[in-house]
């Protein structure tokens, strides 16, 4: 099996998190801002914008987001949704990942060809920065999930840490120390997802 598909197959959601890693704050900071840069992007636009808690920063964002989630759901299912977010709490810290919206509006002016589609294509520079983070923390022995909190998150976290107004939330990945092992990884039959033609 290529290295690639080693470290993309450790990869998984992990939602027991703790803080037990072996790489400090500043080395965490650097690998994910270098998963981020060496993301691809259209046009090398390089749209993609993280913001990276650690500690008191990462439990106040998901503090955040239960404060909204209590105010509107009923007591018995906020329960249930309380334990999650405190797992997600427990561990290291947090990259809160963002599109600049400015970013794709002047590709929009500077590529009108391709206007409408450049939503779509901020869509998947999204994606691939997450997955080369969660996949470079992987590979550190560190877990982590991706979760999407967007909209609800989106007011609370700008407010709270100075977002610029041009960023746009798209995911949470929270992470640490994997503290329970992993549940196999179940795929859907090939026949129903792949097409391969003129081999």
């Amino acid at each position: 099996m290529s290295k690639t598909l080693e470290l993309l197959a450790k990869r998984r959601s992990q939602y027991a998190l703790g803080r037990n890693v072996s790489l400090s704050n500043d080395e965490i900071e650097a690998l994910i801002k270098e998963a981020i840069r060496l993301s691809p992007s259209s046009f090398n636009s390089q749209s993609a914008r993280a913001v990276i808690l650690f500690g008191e920063r990462s439990e106040k964002a998901w503090a955040l987001i239960a404060d909204v989630l209590r105010a509107c759901l009923p007591a018995e299912q906020f329960a249930g949704t309380e334990a999650k977010l405190k797992s997600f709490a427990a561990g290291v810290g947090t990259v809160l990942f963002y599109e600049d919206q400015d970013t794709i509006k002047g590709l929009q002016e500077n590529y009108p060809l391709y206007a409408e589609a450049f939503p779509g294509f901020s869509l998947h520079s999204a994606g691939m920065a997450q997955i080369a983070v969660w996949t470079a923390l992987a590979e550190e022995g560190i877990g982590g999930s991706l979760q999407h909190y967007s909209p609800i998150a989106d007011e609370p976290f700008a407010k709270e840490f100075n977002i610029p107004a041009s960023w746009k939330l798209q995911a949470q990945l929270p992470f640490g120390s994997n503290e329970a092992g992993f549940q196999e990884k179940s795929f859907i039959a090939d026949e129903g997802r792949f097409v391969t033609l003129g081999k």
